[in-house]
């Protein structure tokens, strides 16, 4: 069995071949072996440019063969890669840059509308050596900028036992990536995995899924997110499945996109599948390849998971809980439970996790009773990168990871989150941490303060409410703030409403009461 990354795909390679590993409406398929030749040459690219073993290179581009190839290249090198969302701006992104010591950076070039290494161009990023643009044209690059097939070109002077031995040095205790997550303080905490830990990831995605070569599995997030990344490609590799994502998150092109391949693997948040079933023609797409659906990061509406069950043919409908600290997955839904069980709780753990409850006294409570969720096994972050505090705060001495949500179990292990110790919301699936927002939004001329919740949405499961103290003389409008955030933050960060109060509720320590500031709004 495969014990890192690099020699996963090495492995697939050999046993796959021809056979497609990704595939995409734009690109076409690239086969395992393909991808495999492609991985090298980025790894040789990256030895011949003078990286040593523990360097960091991120990644900041939608998901494409190249991400998967210069991820691969990059830990194949003895690098340690580090996912950037690609809608982050700008500041987001040299802040993880500068924090997160990387050296290197793979960019897109054109997408969305924007040219994402300009939007680096005017940030301090003092230890980036090279920026290397994936499909961009020669015209728009700038200092310190290389085309990517001109850094491919680097790996000439690599020799392939140059390549054998610095991979040789690639173990399961290697570093392999740092997974930046938003917390509490406002700062982004990268979460630190070696090859061991991140395969876990994959492994327990492709267990809890069942996935084979026959499938077709379509990730649906982008590849900077743990879901598919290693509970996506990597689960993909482990099995020999060919993996898909949408070029576009509408119901038409999820149901092109199932239909036309055959997809008969995917993780969606539940906003997918409202939006799916409320096309008044889905039924015109034979979607009847799917087999295994699983869904949470949110609220489950009971009614989705009925209709979904009634109104089609998927065999398996599942819902499951886990986080970026533990690599993707800790409970899941079994099959042949009742779609109550499957909408109102996140499953029970999966193999080899242990789950418990425990009061604010540390003590492990009662059957049915409230407590905070630890989660322990083998596959949590090794540590938060530079953060000894965070990381003292999240794993305990005996191993277990903190999660900040509050639950309770049932008499057969069935996990039902029940509220967040922290302020943490979800936006169709992303993490949004108020103090991030709150931090950001204090350098805005005209606000004195501000506080961040989160509010329930249709669409979207939860979104953003900006609660404002304006600064004295201030004539600062909602239209304003909202505007800065479009220009400052990523979208799913964006609050959709802005209320002005003349104070924020304080207890008597000072910190704001935010559940007062939700009955506000009710």
């Amino acid at each position: 069995m495969s014990n890192t990354i690099p020699a996963l795909l090495r492995d697939a390679a050999a046993r796959y071949k021809d056979r497609a590993a990704l595939a995409s409406a734009t690109d076409g398929a690239i086969s395992y072996a393909d991808l495999d030749r492609r991985a090298d040459e980025v790894a040789k690219a990256m030895i011949a440019d003078g990286a040593m073993p523990g360097d960091r290179a991120a990644i900041w581009a939608p998901n494409m063969w190249e991400w998967v190839a210069a991820t691969v290249g990059i830990q194949r090198a003895g690098g340690v890669m580090v996912p950037l969302n690609t809608r982050l701006k700008g500041g987001e992104v040299a802040d993880i840059i500068r924090r997160g010591g990387v050296s290197r950076l793979f960019v897109i070039g054109d997408f969305l509308g924007r040219h994402y290494p300009e939007m680096l161009r005017g940030e301090a990023t003092p230890g980036l050596r090279r920026t290397i643009v994936l499909r961009g044209t020669p015209d728009k690059l700038g200092a310190g900028e290389e085309g990517w097939e001109d850094f491919i070109a680097r790996g000439a002077t690599t020799s392939d036992a140059a390549l054998a031995e610095r991979e040789a040095g690639v173990t399961p205790d290697t570093r392999a990536d740092i997974m930046f997550t938003s917390g509490t303080t406002g700062a982004p905490k990268g979460a630190i995995f070696d090859h061991r830990r991140s395969l876990g990831g994959g492994r327990a995605w492709a267990n809890i899924s069942r996935q084979t070569a026959d499938d077709r599995y379509c990730v649906f997030g982008p590849f900077s997110h743990n879901a598919s990344y290693k509970a996506g490609w990597v689960a993909g590799l482990m099995t020999g499945s060919t993996v898909y994502w949408p070029e576009a998150y509408d119901a038409v092109t999820i149901l092109d996109l199932i239909a036309s391949n055959r997809i008969s693997v995917m993780s969606a948040p539940p906003t997918v599948f409202q939006e799916v079933l409320a096309h008044p023609n889905w039924r015109d797409w034979d979607i009847s390849s799917y087999r295994f659906l699983s869904t949470g990061a949110t609220v489950v509406p009971i009614e989705l998971m009925k209709r979904l069950q009634a109104e089609t043919t998927i065999a398996e409908i599942t819902t499951g809980y886990g986080m970026t600290e533990c690599a993707g997955s800790a409970t899941h839904t079994r099959p042949g439970d009742p779609v109550e069980r499957v909408a109102y709780t996140v499953g029970a753990a999966i193999e080899g996790t242990e789950i418990k409850l425990v009061g604010p006294d540390g003590r492990e409570v009662p059957v049915g009773e409230p407590g905070e969720v630890l989660i322990r096994d083998d596959k949590l972050l090794i540590e938060y990168l530079d953060n000894p505090e965070a990381t003292r705060a999240t794993l305990d001495a005996g191993g277990w990871l903190r999660s900040g949500d509050i639950g309770t179990l049932d008499a057969e292990g069935y996990l039902k989150l029940t509220d967040r110790l922290k302020d943490m919301y979800i936006v169709g699936g992303f993490n949004v941490y108020p103090a991030e927002i709150e931090k950001q939004m204090s350098g805005l001329p005209g606000i004195f303060q501000s506080a961040i919740v989160g509010v329930p949405d249709q669409r979207l499961g939860e979104v953003g409410h900006a609660f404002i103290v304006r600064s004295a003389g201030s004539t600062i409008t909602a239209e304003e703030v909202i505007g800065w955030s479009k220009a400052n933050l990523a979208n799913y960060k964006v609050p959709r409403g802005v209320t002005f109060v003349d104070a924020l509720p304080m207890n008597a320590t000072g910190k704001v009461i935010k559940f007062a500031l939700r009955d506000m709004l009710k």
